[in-house]
């Protein structure tokens, strides 16, 4: 399993910790928008099973899914007040980047690299700020399924190293969910990852939850209770 990118000491969670993650359909995985508490079918909710699991009995740290489908960077920094901040989480996952490579492609939307970069290392620099958070960031990633989606690399490649550049720059814990499909592209077909080479099927998500709990080390063992 990929970890690429951690470093420090093990993340531990108490039941008092909230763990919230946003971004876009990867994370948002037809989640009730009607029930705060509805963390989707993905991997946050595979996360958050996990978690559950593994605290003997215990309830865990809470976990916040505030993922919405197509959103790009810029919709982030545009609700980041209200679905980050406000809930004042004490570790942040984020996940984005496909779809300001994809709407290049299906829209002719730009979101220029540069730019992209600025706005992640923005919300990243200013969470910690605010909230003194434990970051951890989500590669992008993509299982091309047609010949046209192997040309998306030419955008999503720089992409993925700005991705890397804010997330280093920022002292983020890094999941290389890229790396982590790629490599399981030895035991299963794209489509059987991702049907659009994009979203995850359940193994897919799986995966990307196994990456997540390997990049935070113990954090699936939270602090004994007393």
């Amino acid at each position: 399993m990929h970890t690429e990118g951690t470093h420090g000491e093990d993340m531990y969670f108490k039941e008092t910790d909230t763990l919230l993650f946003v971004g876009d359909s990867i994370t948002d995985a037809g989640r009730d928008r009607t029930d705060s508490a509805s963390l989707g079918s993905g991997y946050v909710n595979e996360i958050a099973r996990t978690l559950h699991e593994r605290t003997n009995g215990g309830p865990g740290p809470a976990v916040v899914n505030r993922g919405i489908s197509g959103n790009r960077v810029y919709d982030l920094e545009a609700r980041w007040s209200t679905d980050v901040i406000a809930h004042r989480p004490t570790t942040v996952t984020v996940k984005i980047g496909i779809n300001d490579t994809w709407r290049r492609y299906d829209s002719g939307l730009a979101s220029p690299i540069d730019e992209f970069e600025a706005c992640l290392d923005g919300l990243l620099a200013g969470t910690t700020r605010e909230l003194s958070a434990r970051l951890v960031v989500i590669t992008p990633f993509l299982l091309p399924v047609t010949t046209e989606q192997e040309g998306w690399f030419e955008d999503l490649t720089p992409r993925t190293e700005a991705v890397l550049r804010a997330a280093k720059a920022n002292g983020a814990r890094l999941v290389r969910a890229d790396l982590a499909m790629r490599d399981a592209r030895e035991r299963y077909e794209a489509a059987e990852l991702a049907r659009d080479g994009v979203h995850p099927s359940p193994v897919g998500h799986r995966i990307i939850a196994d990456a997540w709990l390997a990049a935070v080390g113990s954090a699936a063992t939270p602090v004994p209770r007393g």
